[in-house]
C-alpha cells in the first residue's frame, strides 16, 4: 500500500527531504530550483509505480546493501551514497551498458582499473561488489575533493554520471562568479549540465528519499 500524502503535505515532506539530504552532503539548501524538485517527486512516483519491484527487491536486500554501506562507512562517505547502484543496476552484478560499464556500480574497464581493479579477459573484478563499491567510493572521494565548494557531493553525483570532463567544462563555459557560481545548483538552472545528467542527479535523489523513507513509500 503506498504512503498517500495531499497535495501540500506532499510537496512540504518533499522539500523537507531534499534539504536534509543537502545539508548531511554540505550542499546548499536555499537555492535548490523548483523543477529539480519536480524532477525528483516524478522519479519517485516512478519508483512506486511502474520500477516497483525492482526497488523493491534491491531495499529489501539487506546483506548487499549492508556491504554497501559498511565500505562507505570505512570510506567516511554518506551512507546515502548507497543507493546510487539502485539506479545504476539495480545491484545486478552482471550488469553491462553499451557503453562498455559493467557490475553493480557500473564503472568503465578505464575507471575501475584507474582505482585498482582487475579488468581482463580472465577476471572482471567489476562484477564483485565489495571490490567494485571500494572502487567506487574511491572515485566519488576523488571526484568530491576535486570539485570542493559546498555542493561538491552533487557535482560530483553529476560527474559520476557524465564524466568529470563534461562537468568541468560545464564549469569552465558557464560560470563567470567563480565564488557564487560555481556549484550544482547554478549549473542545473542554467541547463549546463548534459541533459541525461540533469536526470540522473535528481533520480538518485530520488532513490535516497525512498531509501530513507521506506515505509511512508510503502516499501
Amino acid at each position: 500500500m503506498f504512503y498517500r500524502f495531499g497535495p501540500h503535505q506532499k510537496e512540504n515532506f518533499l522539500i523537507q527531504e531534499i534539504r536534509a539530504l543537502m545539508a548531511e552532503f554540505g550542499a546548499e539548501v536555499y537555492s535548490v530550483p523548483p523543477e529539480f524538485e519536480e524532477r525528483v517527486g516524478h522519479y519517485i512516483e516512478q519508483d512506486q509505480g511502474p520500477n516497483r519491484p525492482l526497488v523493491a527487491r534491491v531495499l529489501n536486500d539487506a546483506p548487499q546493501l549492508g556491504v554497501i554501506r559498511q565500505v562507505l562507512r570505512e570510506e567516511q562517505l554518506p551512507l546515502d551514497l548507497a543507493y546510487i547502484p539502485l539506479v545504476e543496476s539495480a545491484l545486478a552484478p552482471d550488469q553491462s551498458s553499451a557503453a562498455g560499464a559493467r557490475g553493480p556500480w557500473q564503472l568503465t574497464p578505464v575507471t575501475a582499473r584507474t582505482f585498482g581493479l582487475r579488468v581482463d579477459k580472465q577476471i572482471d573484478e567489476r562484477t564483485d561488489l565489495t571490490k567494485s563499491t571500494r572502487a567506487s567510493c574511491r572515485f566519488l572521494r576523488e571526484l568530491i575533493l576535486d570539485f570542493g565548494a559546498g555542493s561538491s557531493v552533487m557535482l560530483a553525483l553529476a560527474a559520476y554520471n557524465s564524466g568529470p570532463s563534461k562537468v568541468k567544462q560545464a564549469v569552465m563555459n558557464t560560470v563567470h562568479d567563480p565564488i557564487k557560481q560555481r556549484n550544482f545548483w547554478y549549473l542545473y538552472r542554467v541547463n549546463a549540465l548534459p541533459k541525461e545528467t540533469r536526470e540522473y542527479v535528481p533520480r538518485v535523489v530520488a532513490a535516497m528519499i525512498i531509501g530513507r523513507n521506506r515505509r511512508h513509500f510503502g516499501f
